[in-house]
C-alpha cells in the first residue's frame, strides 16, 4: 500500500520557519511528482509547491515564492517544505500528495491526485 505521511506543523509567530516533511512509503519518488497542499478553513485547497522528479523542476504558487522552499531526498523517499517568513495568511492544513504526471503545473491543480498522506496543521499567530 501506498503511504504518505506528512509532519512537521505546529503553532509558529509570524515571521517564524517550519520545515514539512512527507514521508513515502509503498512508492519511488523516481517516478512521481510530489506536491504540497494546503487548505484553510473556508478555503478551497491550494496548491502551494511542487517538484517534479523528471528534472527536479519546482513550482511555486506566489504567495510563497521568495519564502517556501521544496526539496527531495529520493534517498529517503521524502520531500520537505521549508517555510519562512510565515504569515498569518500562510495558517492551513497541509496535505502531500504524489501523482505520476510529472508536470508540477498540471499536479496542482489535478484534483484527486494519485497518492494523497494525512494533513499536518500549520497555525502562524499574529
Amino acid at each position: 500500500d501506498v503511504q504518505l505521511q506528512a509532519s512537521g506543523g505546529g503553532l509558529v509567530q509570524a515571521g517564524g520557519s517550519l520545515r514539512l516533511s512527507c514521508a513515502a512509503s509503498g512508492l519511488t519518488f523516481d517516478d512521481y511528482a510530489i506536491g504540497w497542499f494546503r487548505q484553510a478553513p473556508g478555503k478551497e485547497r491550494e496548491g502551494v509547491a511542487c517538484i517534479s522528479s523528471v528534472d527536479g523542476s519546482t513550482y511555486y504558487t506566489d504567495s510563497v515564492k521568495g519564502r517556501f522552499t521544496i526539496s527531495s531526498d529520493n534517498a529517503k523517499n521524502t520531500v520537505y517544505l521549508q517555510m519562512s517568513s510565515l504569515k498569518p495568511d500562510d495558517t492551513a492544513v497541509y496535505y502531500c500528495a504524489a501523482d505520476s504526471i510529472e508536470n508540477c503545473t498540471i499536479v496542482v491543480v489535478k484534483d484527486p491526485n494519485d497518492y494523497w498522506g494525512q494533513g499536518t496543521k500549520v497555525t502562524v499567530s499574529s
